[in-house]
């Protein structure tokens, strides 16, 4: 990996807290932000997930807030309620095709694509950004019983990176919260060259 490598992150919210509670331990974000902006030009890092609207309080608010103030691209959505065979309710969402529209309107301006998430349905994104000449990586586990990755995920990716490894780069000391200034103040966005979609981008 070249320091002039483009990069882009997408994280796969649900699948990396699922992850990462397997694992028993919480990734500290801007730990995470600041390893990558290391290792090459970070271009964007994208958090994607799922909101249940009509809840007061929802568990991942506080946490999509800070990221958005903090130098993350927050992608969310409404979950879908439906009522089941048995006549429960219950919820569903996904991403994926969120998180594939962002990655291919990225792909010609990218040179490395981390993707946190071990989910098997990325496999031909993967593919396609591979054929347009970019390095994918794929970071979950196989510590965990069950692995968290799709053996296809894994077998296309360029390169696999287990969860586990970066634990002492990535983990959150559990006595370190946020204070409030850092969630409102928004991180000073880097100097763009371009556009996708509206978006400024980076280099």
């Amino acid at each position: 990996m070249s320091p002039l490598d483009k990069i882009a992150l997408f994280i796969d919210g649900a699948n990396l807290h699922a992850t990462c509670r397997a694992l028993g331990f919480d990734v500290d974000y801007k730990r995470l932000l600041k390893e990558f902006q290391s290792r090459g030009v970070l271009l964007r890092a994208f958090y994607f997930t799922t909101i249940i609207e009509d809840q007061e309080y929802s568990s991942v608010r506080p946490l999509i807030d800070w990221l958005d103030y903090n130098g993350y691209t927050v992608v969310t959505k409404p979950t879908k309620e439906f009522i089941d065979a048995g006549g429960r309710r219950k919820a569903k969402g996904s991403m994926n095709i969120e998180l594939a529209v962002n990655a291919m309107a990225l792909a010609g301006h990218i040179d490395q694509m981390f993707l946190f998430s071990g989910d098997g349905d990325f496999r031909p994104l993967l593919e396609a950004m591979q054929r347009r000449g970019v390095h994918v990586t794929v970071v979950s586990t196989n510590a965990s019983q069950p692995p968290m990755v799709a053996d296809e995920l894994r077998r296309q990716a360029d390169l696999f990176v287990d969860l586990v490894e970066l634990k002492p780069k990535l983990g959150r000391d559990p006595s370190v919260r946020p204070g409030p200034r850092e969630i409102r103040q928004r991180s000073p966005q880097f100097a763009s060259r371009g556009t996708i979609n509206g978006n400024d981008l980076t280099d």
